[in-house]
């Protein structure tokens, strides 16, 4: 410390700040506390007695709504997209670094899919699907396919349309990360291990990819995080079947317990699991890159 006075306006900012972090996670304790309830509990304050009776409530099933169900189409959709928004945003990113045609237009195209609204996306993914559907059914009568005809229900789906309609959210964030990355990236590094020797593959796993990990990192998290608890995207998009946050849009107009507050706090803390899960990983390997250097030592085989 220096001894110096804060000025006048730290304390204002500092109240603003505090009402907005209060305003931020003030909910999320409140639903976490009030899931607390004892069997005679509602669901406002004050709290009748502490106990877990609504967490076991929950693990026996919500009435007639399959949310374990639910919570594991929406976990498999979010690590499908997890995976699918890194492995594509690299691609890209590294595409962008070399430059190529139309890569401005690219850019643009990925952007604009932030400003549509999330509800128009989903619209217009579950018309093309029902576009889809329809003209597999021309095409099964004309070939008198029974399964492609008046068999056949859907192409919509977990993994069809909502895995598109989730991908048009967490793909530019994904990309944004990784052009990031790669515009605050040292090329040295890459002139270095060129000069001993190194092929192209082994440029990339031993150098380039070492040091680009925590950007991957940040962009799995951002699109586990967002596809675990996305909703308006879903909510025309995802077929017969319901993700979680379309489950749980459906609770709270039917379920008036404070079990409802269980499952939000229970699908609150893996989104908090995955969160500390990846900054641990992004330190540990910080703490690996400071000790043994930017570059590994015996690129060249």
């Amino acid at each position: 410390m220096n001894g110096s006075r804060r000025s006048l306006s730290f304390y204002p900012l500092a109240a603003v700040f505090a009402l907005f972090v209060l305003f931020l996670y003030g909910p999320i304790v409140s639903m976490a506390v009030l899931s607390f309830q004892g069997p005679d509990g509602g669901l406002t304050f004050p709290m009748n007695r502490v106990s877990t009776f609504w967490f076991g409530k929950l693990m026996e099933g919500v009435g007639v709504v399959d949310i374990w169900g639910a919570f594991g189409r929406s976990l498999r959709l979010a690590i499908v997209v997890m995976v699918l928004t890194v492995v594509l945003s690299l691609a890209t990113g590294l595409a962008f670094r070399r430059g190529f045609r139309g890569s401005s237009s690219l850019f643009y195209l990925l952007v604009s899919s932030l400003i549509v609204p999330s509800i128009v996306v989903s619209l217009g993914i579950g018309l093309l699907f029902r576009f889809l559907d329809d003209a597999i059914r021309f095409v099964g009568r004309a070939l008198s396919l029974a399964s492609l005809g008046e068999g056949f229900t859907s192409s919509a789906g977990l993994f069809t349309s909502a895995l598109g309609a989730h991908l048009t959210w967490t793909l530019p964030f994904g990309v944004l990360i990784m052009l990031a990355v790669f515009n605050r990236f040292e090329k040295s590094y890459e002139e270095a291990a060129r000069d001993l020797g190194a092929t192209g593959w082994q440029t990339f796993r031993h150098v380039v990819l070492p040091l680009i990990i925590p950007g991957l990192i940040g962009v799995a998290l951002f699109a586990f995080t967002l596809s675990f608890d996305e909703l308006a995207r879903s909510s025309q998009a995802a077929g017969d079947l319901n993700t979680l946050p379309l489950e749980l849009k459906g609770l709270t107009t039917t379920v008036t317990t404070p079990e409802i507050y269980a499952l939000g706090t229970l699908t609150t803390a893996v989104s908090f699991l995955v969160i500390f899960a990846a900054l641990g990983v992004i330190i540990g390997f910080r703490s690996r890159a400071a000790v043994r250097g930017p570059v590994e030592t015996g690129v060249v085989q």
